[in-house]
């Protein structure tokens, strides 16, 4: 059995009219199935992140989180360090 990345479901008859589907799922991914099978995925260009939505942070950035996170990620680099 196919595990399904969204709740939002529609069959290829359903997308002879895509817009009714992008209606319905508003705005999320819609699994495509047919025969009861997944096909593929439907994805709005909303659910897609634009480019204004990311961006690369700095090396200040980076080494703040990584002393926020020290006592988080202390025991997993001492694991590792002994394999």
């Amino acid at each position: 059995m196919t595990r399904l990345l969204t709740t939002e479901i529609a069959t290829m008859t359903e997308m002879r009219d895509p817009q009714k589907v992008l209606d319905r799922a508003r705005g999320r991914p819609v699994a495509v199935l047919k025969n009861s099978k997944l096909v593929g995925y439907f994805v709005p260009a909303e659910a897609v992140a634009t480019e204004d939505e990311h961006r690369v942070a700095t090396v200040e950035e980076v080494l703040e989180s990584l002393r926020r996170r020290r006592d988080v990620n202390q025991p997993v680099l001492d694991y590792l360090r002994d394999k």
